[in-house]
């Protein structure tokens, strides 16, 4: 990982959240911060437009993003950790969310994915044999051939007007009517599996899609039946979901399963505005041209990621770092055991982005903010004093009929 550090301009520490910021106010020098640095827009003007004549999926660069550091940065920590347990944006429409999202994607690693319609792994063969697969992954494995391949990490969108059969998996209506047999199919659920689901406007989903989510978040697989037909996924999938407040708000049981929460607003200067304008006019005008613009900042961010993701289980936290921590979300009143396992993940996250093999207070200070918001709960803290006080109630009143028996 070059440890090169460029200097940050007084403009752009301007653009920097003061809790980013060193305790003695300097910008800090970190990896993560030298990615999300502004760049130059002079030679994304001099782009030639081009007309491919054709329909293509090229999300815009992520590394073409303007501003926006707290939610470049929770993204960034989510693909080195997956153990920060997804990352929510929060924020009116036309912020960027959803484009930073899909912008993810040119940075994902490397995995093997399974190439079977069930999901089946050789790992599933080699601990229950020839039960843990179907019989042509049996088949397969038997013969010496593969049943994965190795492809990016991928951001699979699940779409507003999903049904719960397109999210768990269902019959397979084409091969039912045309090869009169019954297959069940993966959902997007299990295709999401070692990959990072992206819910837009995650607070407008149906309850039981919510629920299907929150149960496969939670255990890592489910299982889908349909009569006599039975079949179990795996799951495990970082959740990227973003939301407008003003459409509603979200149930506490899957906001509790997004680890960091971001709150995403417009740019505040006009210079950073009209450097977006400039950008997205040339990307609607060229996309392939643009997206050759940010290659090389895009090819020495992936690597620099891939570094981090490889040093990331050799960092640890001090005892100094835990009970900073830990008392922090003490002083807060925050109930959820996952604040700190939140906090913790994401501060090793952020070690590791800078090469270091230990946890600081300033790597707490960094993503505390984005991993304890939105944690505590008034209502919570209501109900729990309104128990204690009738439990002392239940118990004075004990006392008082028992204070004559002897």
């Amino acid at each position: 990982m070059d440890q090169t550090h460029s200097e940050v301009s007084e403009e752009e520490q301007q653009q920097i959240p003061d809790y980013l910021l060193k305790q003695d106010g300097e910008a800090p020098s970190s990896m993560l911060m030298r990615l999300l640095e502004a760049g130059s827009s002079k030679r994304v003007m001099k782009i030639q437009v081009e007309d491919l004549g054709l329909a293509e999926h090229l999300p815009y660069p992520f590394m073409a993003l303007v501003g926006q550091v707290e939610m470049r940065m929770a993204l960034l920590l989510s693909v080195v950790n997956p153990n920060v347990g997804g990352v929510l944006l929060v924020g009116p429409r036309g912020t960027g969310k959803t484009t930073a999202a899909r912008g993810l994607s040119d940075l994902l690693p490397m995995i093997e994915n399974s190439t079977c319609a069930y999901g089946c792994m050789p790992e599933d063969y080699e601990i229950q044999g020839l039960a843990g697969v179907c019989d042509e992954c049996a088949a397969k494995l038997q013969a010496g051939k593969p049943i994965t391949r190795t492809e990016p990490v991928r951001l699979i969108e699940l779409p507003l007007n999903s049904r719960l059969d397109d999210v768990v998996g269902g019959i397979n209506e084409r091969i039912a009517i045309q090869e009169n047999r019954v297959r069940l199919d993966r959902g997007i659920l299990s295709r999401a599996d070692h990959n990072i689901l992206y819910v837009d406007e995650v607070n407008l989903l149906a309850d039981d899609i919510v629920d299907a989510i929150l149960d496969a978040a939670s255990q890592g697989h489910y299982t889908v039946r349909r009569g006599p037909m039975r079949a179990t996924y795996r799951s495990r999938f970082a959740l990227i979901g973003s939301m407008n407040p003003e459409e509603g708000n979200l149930r506490p049981q899957i906001m509790d399963r997004f680890g960091l929460r971001v709150l995403v607003s417009g740019l505040p200067e006009p210079a950073d505005r009209q450097v977006v304008y400039e950008r997205v006019c040339k990307f609607r005008n060229s996309p392939r041209a643009f997206i050759q613009a940010f290659d090389a900042e895009t090819f020495a961010a992936r690597d620099d990621l891939n570094a981090a993701k490889e040093l990331l289980p050799s960092v640890g936290i001090s005892q100094v770092a835990q009970s900073l921590g830990l008392n922090l979300i003490k002083e807060l009143g925050i109930h959820s055991h996952r604040a700190e396992f939140t906090m913790f993940e994401a501060a090793r996250a952020y070690a590791a982005s800078d090469s270091r093999a230990s946890v600081t207070s300033d790597d707490l200070r960094a993503v505390a903010p984005f991993a304890l918001r939105m944690r505590r709960s008034e209502f919570i803290e209501r109900f729990i004093q309104t128990q204690q006080e009738e439990d002392q109630e239940i118990i004075t009143l004990f006392n008082r009929l028992t204070s004559g028996d002897s």
